[in-house]
């Protein structure tokens, strides 16, 4: 018996022990490409590995959460998001008897399609593909599909695991995860965000406490972490005996409710609208360059149309990086000092 087979065969004989009956298993691994499994890791672990060390997953610590290239070290960014989220949803995985690698693998890689600029940098890239490229528009999570599908690995992608494809692209958007632990980052990448976001709208003095709805604080929690542990509790009391992932009718209101609050006073609210100008002049004025000089784009997918190409080019950028290109095309040298 090789070190492959006794490593599979320890962790298939302690998932049927120890995980709950509707956990995915780990093997066998479904993969688009078939490969030979690790001697060491599960196919989940190493998707969660590829996902780690990519290039994409690197450029979130430059991209924006919700602030615009905010001052302060202690912001969240689109990798700090993404680190919390994927620990709350690992919390909720392992209470519930479900795949922990497999709810890893998915919260690292659901994000990495997310452009520059926030919610700000998604809607002007939107808008832009749909007033120049026949009405194809941009959504972040069929994005992060294309980034490890295709993009990542200069052109040949990560190969993941069907299971964590299937996580990443349903993670937002009307459809629902196939797996259980994809239905885990769906729900809770929202706890996250909405109460980290909070947290750092506080600190930049866009919102006072008063400010928040009295009710919904009053239910859930006067604190983000206090918050957080009411939301989990729930999410663990509620589902296992639904045998899916679900919030009681009062926990899981209150927090819409809240998530409403976060979209009118923070989101889309009048600090948000006055970096949106300058987002949309600066990505916009990228995307018309591009489009008209496709000489200048990276040939990571060959095949694709000069509108793919260029929402591929811009939706990679940090925040920083869409700076510095938009300065350098549009602010003669001489100016810039």
């Amino acid at each position: 018996m090789t070190v492959t087979t006794e490593f599979q065969d320890r962790v298939s004989a302690w998932e049927e022990e120890f995980l709950s009956e509707d956990a995915t298993r780990s093997y066998p691994a479904l993969r688009a490409r078939p490969e030979p499994d690790s001697p060491l890791r599960t196919p989940f672990q190493r998707d969660r590995d590829r996902i780690v060390h990519s290039k994409s997953f690197r450029r979130l610590k430059h991209k924006t959460q919700v602030f615009v290239a905010p001052e302060g070290d202690h912001y969240r960014t689109r990798l700090t998001h993404t680190l919390e989220a994927c620990g709350i949803a690992r919390t909720v995985a392992r209470a519930l008897g479900l795949n922990e690698d497999l709810t890893e693998a998915i919260g690292l890689g659901h994000d990495l399609g997310h452009p520059p600029f926030g919610h700000a940098g998604e809607a002007t890239l939107d808008e832009a593909l749909r007033a120049n490229c026949g009405g194809i528009g941009f959504k972040h999570n069929l994005h992060s599909l294309r980034v490890v599908e295709v993009l990542e690995r200069d052109g040949q992608g990560l190969n993941l695991t069907e299971q964590v494809r299937d996580g990443i692209l349903n993670h937002t958007g009307p459809d629902v995860p196939a797996t259980l632990e994809g239905r885990i980052v769906k729900l809770v990448d929202r706890v996250a965000y909405i109460n980290h976001d909070i947290d750092d709208a506080l600190r930049a003095g866009i919102l006072r406490s008063e400010d928040l709805p009295s009710a919904e604080i009053e239910l859930l929690g006067p604190t983000g972490s206090q918050r957080i542990d009411t939301l989990v509790r729930d999410i663990v009391d509620r589902s296992g005996p639904a045998g899916d992932i679900v919030q009681g009718e009062e926990i899981g209101m209150a927090m819409l409710r809240l998530r409403k609050f976060m979209f009118d006073r923070v989101y889309l609210g009048p600090a948000a609208q006055r970096e949106h100008g300058r987002v949309d002049q600066a990505m916009r004025g990228l995307f018309l360059h591009y489009l008209q000089h496709p000489d200048e784009l990276p040939r990571r997918d060959p095949g694709a149309s000069d509108c793919q190409r260029v929402a591929d080019y811009i939706a990679g950028m940090t925040d920083r990086y869409c700076i510095a290109k938009f300065t350098e095309l549009t602010i003669p040298e001489e100016s810039r000092f």
